[in-house]
């Protein structure tokens, strides 16, 4: 079929890209345009400064995925304490005189008091409570200071 003359043809000299059959409404002309753009492209994420609420939403993942995989550990200790009295004993004298166990469960009651404050905010977020940008960066460093609190107050409980 014969290209009408108002139509602009693409440069000869770039290779033609197939549209994906995923995307019915890619012309050709728009899949040019989106891999030939001169927008700067930065792959390096470790040049990136990302503003605190981003941040706190990135550690509230990496929060829920510790204690996705802490509570394996924490149900373990339950059951084993449960079991019988000499396995409350041994969980119990574990918790009291092994730093390592302490660590371990420091490091759970932190994850959960960070995941805890900052899935509240995402609540006020779903709520459209303070979505402004200046309102993100104050609940974000409200986020931090409560979470450094409770976290503190978790290391004192457990040590």
């Amino acid at each position: 079929m014969p290209v009408p003359a108002t139509a602009s043809p693409l440069p000869q000299t770039t290779a033609r890209i197939p549209a994906k059959p995923d995307r019915p409404g890619a012309s050709q002309e728009s899949v040019y345009r989106a891999v030939n753009s001169k927008r700067p492209v930065n792959l390096d994420l470790t040049t990136i400064e990302f503003p605190l609420p981003a941040l706190t939403s990135i550690a509230h993942r990496i929060t829920g995925v510790i204690l996705f995989i802490g509570l394996i550990f924490a149900f373990w200790a339950l059951d084993k304490s449960l079991s019988s009295p000499a396995g409350f004993v041994a969980v119990s004298d574990t918790l009291a005189n092994n730093v390592l166990a302490k660590l371990v469960a420091w490091g759970l009651l932190s994850a959960l008091a960070f995941h805890f404050v900052a899935g509240i905010k995402h609540m006020l977020m779903d709520a459209d409570f303070g979505v402004t940008l200046e309102g993100g960066i104050k609940k974000a460093q409200i986020t931090v200071v409560v979470s450094a609190v409770l976290i503190i107050l978790a290391g004192v409980w457990v040590w």
